[in-house]
């Protein structure tokens, strides 16, 4: 579900700096965005509290824990039984996104494998998944631009300015 909560220029500005040093601290995102100590942590906790900062969770290359490769699976779904299908993908290991969609396919998952035999096997598990009624799957060759809010950070932090 979208957050409902709008960032400001100083918000940016906060978030900016914590994309580009993650491991700062306070003080030093307060140096980097220009502002106090004080409105940083603020800032920090409110964007916590209100989901808009979701995880902390470093992005690991799934090819560092043996799955190079990269795939995503386009998926028909019974639409009474969506819950159940996202549940169920919740729990496969090698799903690292899943996301609604409008058009012909309900589901747009990201999996990763260790080799194309895993490839199938991972296919053939969401498949199987009770609600699930068609799948197509589209093999990444290279990432040519990687997941980045970066930009719409900057854009909003020089929105004020």
């Amino acid at each position: 579900m979208p957050n409902s909560t709008r960032v400001n220029s100083t918000d940016a500005k906060v978030l900016l700096a914590l994309a580009e040093h993650p491991r700062a601290t306070v003080v030093a995102l307060a140096g980097q965005a220009g502002l106090s100590r004080n409105t940083v942590q603020a800032r920090l906790s409110a964007l916590d509290r209100s989901g808009v900062v979701r995880s902390f969770e470093h992005c690991v290359d799934p090819a560092a824990l043996g799955c190079p490769l990269t795939a995503f699976i386009t998926t028909q779904v019974v639409q009474r039984r969506l819950d159940e299908v996202a549940a169920a993908l919740a729990a496969v290991p090698e799903v690292l996104q899943a996301h609604g969609l409008s058009g012909e396919s309900d589901l747009l998952i990201q999996v990763a494998a260790t080799d194309a035999d895993d490839l199938y096997r991972i296919a053939g598990r969401i498949l199987g998944i009770g609600g699930v009624e068609k799948t197509s799957t589209a093999l990444v060759m290279r990432q040519l631009v990687g997941y980045r809010v970066g930009p719409l950070l900057r854009r909003a932090a020089e929105a004020s300015t």
